[in-house]
């Protein structure tokens, strides 16, 4: 129980020092294909157990974004952590980058449930869960989306989803690519 306050403690003074603008950043160029297939497989062998076929396609020469590593990892963990809790055994999720308009456009869809278009607009919220019949007691704070939302935007970036119930979700974070100085 002490660690997961502490855990929570942890997220809302990060989300506030986000808020404030405050959130230290070690920002580097890194490659969006590596830092994808890294991420996938650190989800490998979860993928295998739970029989979900795990894949990502990138585009060909995509250039470097310039982001925190470990924060941008923690945002592709909180969004493959929630594609894995609610895709079923035999279901996909797929994760794909490509250049859209000068800025780097990265997609995590899933066969998941999908999210009702009452919960859709408020899913990064602090404190919201779409799936109302999960109580605390599982880990679960509904901060995860919110702490994505953070540090995209702390990163001069955006994010957003896309679901249907039944259909699964589309998760897309945009960043801007690193300058060529």
């Amino acid at each position: 129980e002490i660690e997961r306050l502490q855990k929570l403690v942890g997220d809302l003074r990060m989300l506030s020092q986000a808020d404030a603008g405050e959130l230290p950043l070690n920002p580097q160029r890194i490659s969006p294909a590596a830092r994808l297939e890294r991420a996938i497989q650190l989800f490998q062998h979860q993928a295998e157990q739970q029989n979900i076929a795990l894949s990502v396609e990138t585009e060909a020469g995509l250039p470097e974004i310039w982001v925190d590593e470990d924060r941008m990892m923690q945002v592709m963990d909180n969004l493959l952590s929630n594609a894995f809790r609610y895709t079923p055994a035999g279901g996909k999720i797929l994760i794909r980058a490509w250049n859209e308009n000068g800025r780097a456009r990265v997609k995590i869809e899933d066969t998941g449930t999908g999210i009702g278009a009452e919960d859709l607009p408020f899913i990064f919220d602090r404190f919201r869960r779409a799936d109302k019949s999960r109580h605390t007691e599982s880990g679960e704070r509904g901060l995860g989306l919110a702490i994505v939302k953070a540090l995209v935007e702390s990163h001069g970036g955006s994010v957003w989803a896309e679901s249907k119930p039944g259909d699964g979700s589309a998760f897309f974070v945009e960043l801007p690519f690193a300058s060529a100085s």
